[in-house]
């Protein structure tokens, strides 16, 4: 079967990587947030109610695909919602390098999902790539005083949840190919907007003492941030094979390692540098995967 071309698009490559260099450095802001008084399930709230306002039109349009797909939008809307709650808390609490590369797992969960979800068959590459990924999590995540490979601190668990609610949105994102994007992107967005609420509710939290300046500033950073790289990375995967879009956004951890060295002085060990990068490679391998399936 013989795949569809896409054509060189230089300004699909250009809006991937600018997407790719916000969601690399949005942890700064929300780290300032954060000391301004707005936690990040806070930040959450505001930035992702200020980008789902924007949507609503859109989502109007196509409100009749919403009941015949209501099981799996939900889902996804959960999905998604833990994803991008936790995921904020966990670039605030850890160490960002370290976040991102064990939330780069994701890849391979999307493997397994789509094997049980979609049936979609495993090749030895792909078994070999997600030997790979665990065995670089698994060196990532020693401790040295249990003697175990295990998350030694909060964000460690949370930065491993949001790689897998991640996996189940690409996966439910494939089963919902013939609902309008604008629709899913309203779903998502609302999603980590009722996952943070019921997040403040059941922690009982009451509004934060804030400065008028940093409820701006998350308002302006979900419109601004949320909501421009979610256009520019979909404009740029409607344009471009899922293979080459996916190693084109891993520039996102350039950004981060340049912004985590120069803004707070983090540095990784050597041995999570080691664990971090048969991670990469693992999510490489599932981008040349795809590339092979594509030409099948």
């Amino acid at each position: 079967m013989k795949t569809q071309n896409f054509p060189n698009n230089q300004l699909a490559v250009i809006a991937l990587l600018y997407s790719a260099s916000l969601w690399g450095l949005i942890w700064y802001p929300l780290r300032l947030l954060d000391d301004a008084g707005l936690s990040g399930v806070w930040s959450s709230l505001i930035m992702y109610l200020a980008a789902a306002v924007l949507v609503i039109p859109f989502c109007y349009q196509s409100r009749h695909e919403i009941r015949p797909n209501l099981a799996r939008l939900s889902t996804l809307g959960l999905a998604a919602g833990i994803t991008n709650v936790v995921f904020v808390v966990a670039l605030i609490e850890g160490e960002v390098m370290r976040v991102m590369l064990l939330f780069y797992l994701s890849p391979l969960w999307t493997v397994l999902l789509g094997r049980w979800y979609l049936g979609e068959k495993l090749s030895p590459l792909a078994w070999l790539m997600f030997a790979v990924a665990m065995v670089g999590a698994m060196v990532m995540l020693w401790d040295s005083e249990s003697g175990k490979p295990w998350p030694q601190v909060r964000a460690d668990w949370l930065a491993l949840i949001a790689g897998l609610g991640f996996s189940v949105n690409n996966v439910l994102a494939r089963r919902l190919g013939t609902v309008p994007m604008a629709l899913r992107i309203g779903v998502v967005w609302w999603g980590v907007v009722f996952v943070a609420l019921a997040a403040l509710l059941w922690q009982q939290a009451s509004i934060p003492i804030a400065s008028s300046g940093a409820w701006w500033g998350a308002i302006l950073l979900g419109l601004i941030g949320v909501a421009t790289m979610t256009v520019a990375v979909m404009y740029g995967l409607a344009r471009m094979p899922v293979y080459r879009s996916s190693v084109i956004m891993l520039f996102e951890l350039i950004v981060a390692a340049i912004a985590a060295w120069w803004l707070t002085n983090e540095v990784m060990t050597g041995r999570e540098w080691f664990g971090g990068c048969l991670i990469l490679l693992a999510a490489y391998g599932v981008a040349v995967l795809e590339k092979e399936k594509n030409n099948d």
